[in-house]
Formats: C-alpha cells, sequence, structure tokens
C-alpha cells in the first residue's frame, strides 16, 4: 500500500467528536485527532449531557490544547444525530470529519484525505474494525477499500454514485471528509433525536447530491468493537426486535431521500438490492438463536417491508439473497425456518432434500405458495450453495466424516474428487489447519471423506480457541466450491478430556443455533480461567 507523507499545516479541517457518557475514552480519541498535526484547525467536542465525568474530562483536554473546543449540551438527544448537527453548525473550517468518543484515528489518516481532496466533495478511506481486547483488525467492506481483496475503486474519482452503485455498502459516515460548503448547500444533515442507523440516512443524503468522491486505501479510521463492555453499540444489539425496526426505518429513509432528490432509479434499485444482500442475511442468520416471539415479529415486520420494493431490486439481488427474501414474502409467519436460515450462510446452502415443482423446477420448499430458485441452474460452479454435514468424534485426534450433498443433479457432472478441510481461529490469532483427502462416491445423493487431526495443534495453554470448520470441494476441472460444514444432527455436540503433550485439554464439538458445526479446545490453567471469566462476563451482562 502506498503511503502518503504530505503534512498539511492549514488547519483546514474541523473535527467533530462526540460523547456521552463516556470519560473513560475521550481522551484518547480527540489525542488522536491532536496526533494528526497541523491538518487539523478544531476539535469540537460535543458531550450529549453526559452524566458521568464526561464534561471534567473535555474541559481539562480544552484547558491543554487551545483546538479542543467543548460544545456541552444541557438535554440528551437520545442519539448519535443531534451532535453531529450540532458539529457541523459550530464547525468554521473548509473541511469537516466526524468521530465517536470509543473510536480513534490512525496516523496520518486526515493527511491522507487532504492530499486526495483536490476538485472533490467527499473523500472516502479505509476503516478498519477492530475487536477489543484481541486488537484484531480486519477492513471493513473490503470489497471497496481493500485491493487485495479485489477492490477497485481506490485511487478513482466517481462522479456522483450512480455509476457505482456498490458504494452503497458504505454507510459509515466516519470514513470520509467532506468539503462543508458542500454538506450546508445540500441540507446534508443527521436525522435527530433517537433515530439509530444515523449514519444510513445522512450517506443517502450525500450520495443523492451526486457528490464527486475520491476513494483511497489509506487506513482513515479505527472503530473499536467491544463486545465486553457493559453497553453494547447499537450495530451489536441486534437481539431486540427495536433494533431490527430501527435498521428497517433507516432504510426507509434512504429510499425516500433518494426518491426525493429524483436521483436515478439506480440509486433506488441499489438501495433495495443492498438490503437484500447484506442487511437482511445477516438478520436472518440469527434467527435461530432468538425467541419465537422475536421471529414472528420479525418476519411479520420484514414480510411488510419486502412487498413496497421493486422488482428491479429481487432481479438484482444475487440468487440466494431473492429467494431468501422472496420465502418470507410468501408466508405470512416464519415456516420452513432451516432451509431460509441455511440461504443465509456463509456462503449459502441449500439444504436436502431437493425440491420441485409439477414442471420440475427447482423450488425451495413444497408449495403452494412457491418459492422458484431462479438463476441456480445458471450459477458459476464456485458460487453454488451446496450443503456439507458431518459429525466429529473427540480424542487426542478428532475425527471428522463429511457429506457432500449432490444439489438438482448440478455437482455429479462436475466430478467432485478431493475434499479440503480448512479450520480456522474465530478470532483469526492462529493460523488455519489444513488438510485434504479424496471423496468417495457413496451414492445417487452425495460423496464422502473422512479427516483425522491432532487434538493439540488446536489447543492454546493461555485461552480458549473455537474453530469454524470449512471446506472447499475440489472438482476435475480445479473449481473450488467453498461451503461451511453443517452439524448432520442437532445432538452432535460431544465433549471429552483428553492429555495433549502431557497436558488436559477440554474438547468440544460444539453445534452453533444454526447448526454450524465447530470445535471448541480449551488447554492449561489460563485456558480454564479465561473460559471462566468469559462465563462470568455474560452472566454479569444478564443481570445488568
Amino acid at each position: 500500500m502506498e503511503t502518503r507523507t504530505t503534512h498539511h499545516a492549514d488547519g483546514a479541517v474541523s473535527v467533530v467528536v462526540i460523547v456521552y457518557n463516556d470519560a473513560a475514552h475521550i481522551t484518547t480519541a480527540v489525542e488522536s485527532v491532536l496526533a494528526q498535526g497541523g491538518a487539523v484547525g478544531e476539535v469540537i467536542v460535543v458531550n450529549d449531557a453526559s452524566t458521568d465525568r464526561t464534561r471534567e474530562t473535555v474541559d481539562a483536554l480544552a484547558a491543554r490544547h487551545p483546538l479542543v473546543k467543548p460544545l456541552h449540551r444541557t438535554e440528551n438527544s437520545g442519539g448519535c444525530g443531534t451532535p453531529r448537527n450540532d458539529g457541523i453548525a459550530a464547525a468554521t473550517r473548509p473541511y469537516v470529519m466526524f468521530l465517536d468518543s470509543d473510536d480513534i484515528y490512525p496516523a496520518g489518516a486526515v493527511d491522507a484525505l487532504l492530499d486526495a481532496s483536490q476538485d472533490v466533495d467527499v473523500v472516502a478511506g479505509q476503516c478498519v474494525r477492530r475487536e477489543l481486547p484481541e486488537n484484531r483488525d480486519t477492513v471493513w467492506a473490503p470489497a471497496l477499500y481493500d485491493p487485495t481483496a479485489g477492490a477497485t475503486l481506490p485511487g478513482t474519482v466517481m462522479d456522483g454514485v450512480a455509476d457505482h452503485p456498490e458504494f452503497l455498502l458504505d454507510t459509515l459516515s466516519v470514513n470520509k471528509l467532506y468539503r462543508r460548503d458542500f454538506l450546508l448547500a445540500h441540507e446534508a444533515v443527521f436525522p435527530d433525536g433517537a433515530f439509530h442507523y444515523e449514519d444510513f440516512v445522512f450517506t443517502a443524503k450525500v450520495y443523492a447530491a451526486a457528490p464527486r468522491t475520491a476513494v483511497i486505501a489509506t487506513p482513515v479510521y479505527v472503530w473499536h468493537v467491544r463486545r465486553d463492555a457493559a453497553e453494547l453499540s447499537i450495530s451489536l444489539r441486534r437481539d431486540t426486535i427495536t433494533n431490527w425496526e430501527h435498521r428497517v426505518a433507516a432504510h426507509r429513509r434512504v429510499v425516500e431521500e433518494f426518491r426525493k432528490a429524483d436521483a436515478p432509479d439506480a440509486l433506488t434499485t441499489a438501495a433495495q438490492t443492498k438490503f437484500l444482500d447484506y442487511d437482511l442475511p445477516m438478520y436472518v442468520r440469527e434467527l435461530p438463536q432468538r425467541t419465537a416471539t422475536y421471529r414472528a415479529d420479525w418476519w411479520r415486520a420484514t414480510r411488510a417491508y419486502l412487498t413496497t420494493f421493486d422488482e428491479a431490486a429481487y432481479t438484482a439481488a444475487q440468487a440466494p439473497s431473492r429467494w431468501l427474501a422472496r420465502a418470507v414474502v410468501a408466508r405470512d409467519a416464519p415456516a420452513e425456518l432451516d432451509r431460509v436460515v441455511a440461504l443465509a450462510a456463509q456462503p449459502p446452502r441449500l439444504l436436502p432434500p431437493d425440491r420441485t415443482n409439477t414442471s420440475g423446477t427447482p423450488v425451495l420448499a413444497e408449495g403452494p405458495p412457491e418459492v422458484e430458485l431462479d438463476g441456480l441452474t445458471e450459477l458459476p460452479a464456485e458460487k453454488l450453495p451446496l450443503t456439507v454435514d458431518g459429525t466429529v468424534t473427540v480424542g487426542r485426534s478428532l475425527g471428522f466424516t463429511l457429506n457432500v450433498r449432490e444439489l438438482h443433479g448440478l455437482l455429479g457432472p462436475l466430478q467432485p474428487q478431493r475434499l479440503l478441510l480448512r479450520l480456522t481461529d474465530q478470532r483469526d490469532n492462529r493460523p488455519a489447519v489444513e488438510c485434504e483427502q479424496p471423496l468417495r462416491h457413496t451414492d445417487a445423493d452425495g460423496w464422502q471423506a473422512r479427516f483425522d487431526v491432532r487434538t493439540r495443534d488446536l489447543a492454546d495453554q493461555a485461552r480458549l480457541t473455537a474453530w469454524r470448520v470449512h471446506v472447499e470441494v475440489v472438482c476435475a476441472d480445479g473449481t473450488r466450491i467453498p461451503a461451511e460444514v453443517r452439524a448432520a444432527t442437532p445432538a452432535a455436540a460431544r465433549r471429552s478430556v483428553v492429555l495433549g503433550a502431557g497436558l488436559p485439554l477440554l474438547v468440544q464439538a460444539h453445534v452453533t443455533p444454526r447448526r454450524a458445526l465447530m470445535v471448541r479446545v480449551v488447554g492449561g490453567v489460563q485456558g480454564g480461567l479465561d473460559v471462566a471469566g468469559r462465563r462470568l462476563k455474560r452472566l454479569a451482562r444478564k443481570v445488568r
């Protein structure tokens, strides 16, 4: 990645930092802005009527740093939009950026954005999600910002986003530099009050105004993900139906903003398609771990919203997402939930048995109403939604028996030859464990392979390790079809204590609520303490 070396010293940027009851992190956030150097002309810290020591902490920062300008609200707004709007109104510099109190800017972020700001309205850069306390980094929206993941937009300038509808995946406000005059001219502000997912609406207003937008691959924002925090962020509170209702309401506003601005129809279609391909599967994957009441309420609200979508959005959506959405619309209550959830897996899978209608067309479930699997036979081989299920025996070695299922007669002609087993650490701290075995044709419905993996190779003496189980089906022509392994039965979980390198290991074959197969290994005293600590944190959160 190219590193920018230009240092801007004209104080051209106003940074708006919003904070509510976050005295513990606000200093780190503001100091990350001040460390950007002379490019920052002012740091407007909007305190949304905090009740902890945030006010005193912000005032102390201002006393030490003349660039810090406190703005203390006397009444809490209930959301993030109003304090950001206050910051925009108070800003005096040509450019505006946003920062949340529990996140930071990486070194050189503002300079990198300014380097690309000539003759454009917006500059968008890479956001890094950092899982704490592990400090595990992943690029957010890698298809847009990570060239190593195939992103092609970095280094380009877009005249509006209508010709690049894929950019609507980026709904963040914080990874961008905005020309303040542009925001004011187009009344691009956030929804006020207790409106969640306010970024969705703000970015829609920006995109609807057809900004000239530069895209860079440089990391410009570090989004801290604190899953063990006492108060989870909005994006992590997906276990309440209110969260989904807020997300749907925000997406409705996105579509309304595009239509109100007479934006090209392609943008409205793209926004709805993004909802089908991204937002919908994210929540469907989690339905098995929700209550029956939640699932019924979720289905009802989702069905009502999906019926408003243009047919063009369904046509443009990826095949599994399209089938999933039509399955929800087809029934007025949750039905065929296992098959629907499987379509939202990563990668998607179509559960056996194969089903067809009287015309021989593949369908999701027996009708009526029918949900045709349109486009299934046209999918490229590497996109086939295969089901691979299996079992694992637990001992000093883990014995995997994995079955690859036929899919409407599409897999056999590809001549599956081998199966690659890949175990990946859920926290990505350990290298993947891989092995490959030949596939044996079992019957008309599939193929089978067996694997043995030494248990001690998966152990970490300092912590619990949880391993995802994925495979790739390798065909005669070299095509590789990825799949997540599904537990053959819901009761496939097994637990045992074994010896590994002379030390006791607690090993568990775990089945997730959506039937994904996983392996958990705890080694040593420290590993046991890690497990105990996690359980105590979960218990404390329930008590709160």
